[in-house]
């Protein structure tokens, strides 16, 4: 199996993680997307998020979403690891259960491969990585100025995703759930169809 390997918080996930990644998968031609979503502990203590769903909210989310979805696995390693893996490891696992992979991730993420990933040398030269655009962002540009991402460019796959949901982040969806824990309507158009029903995923 052919699969793109897309790791985050998914705090909760939004229809810019599904649509972006299906974008994403088809315009690289993979089979499948591998949701792999990482530890509360991680997104608390080390990424200093706001809020963070527990860990087997965040699951029951990506596997609800994926049930109508062909495409898309949900993989549960990190979460089920002691510690939270690199993103290198998690890919070796992943290989090692027979999966031909590469990493999948956000442009937002490439100011933060030289200070904040390890093995992105790895990474690149094993599996390759295929980065989406987001915002109003210009990768090519920012790779091409950066004297670190300029080696990387040969690993390097751009994706040039639609304007839809380039924009929604998780952190627009938990503040509107924080201020407005029991009016849910706002949310609406940030989040799959599948989790309308936020709530239900919350655990009291």
């Amino acid at each position: 199996m052919r699969a793109l390997v897309y790791g985050g918080a998914f705090n909760p996930p939004t229809k810019a993680h599904i649509e972006l990644a299906d974008f994403s998968r088809k315009e690289a031609g993979f089979e499948k997307v591998i949701f792999v979503p990482s530890k509360m502990r991680y997104i608390q203590d080390d990424q200093k998020k706001d809020f963070a769903f527990k860990d087997e909210e965040r699951l029951a989310m990506l596997r609800k979403i994926a049930d109508s979805r062909d495409w898309m696995e949900v993989s549960d390693y990190e979460l089920l690891s002691k510690e939270q893996p690199r993103t290198y490891f998690t890919l070796c696992h992943l290989r090692e259960m027979g999966c031909e992979c590469s990493l999948l991730f956000g442009s937002d993420k490439l100011a933060e491969l030289e200070t904040v990933w390890q093995h992105v040398d790895d990474i690149a030269h094993e599996f390759g990585i295929y980065c989406m655009e987001r915002y109003e962002d210009d990768c090519e540009a920012m790779m091409k100025n950066d004297p670190y991402l300029q080696k990387l460019i040969p690993y390097v796959t751009i994706i040039h995703t639609p304007s839809d949901f380039r924009s929604v982040s998780s952190t627009q969806v938990r503040k509107l759930y924080l201020e407005a824990v029991n009016n849910l309507n706002e949310i609406a158009d940030l989040i799959p169809e599948e989790l309308d029903g936020l709530r239900d995923y919350i655990c009291a």
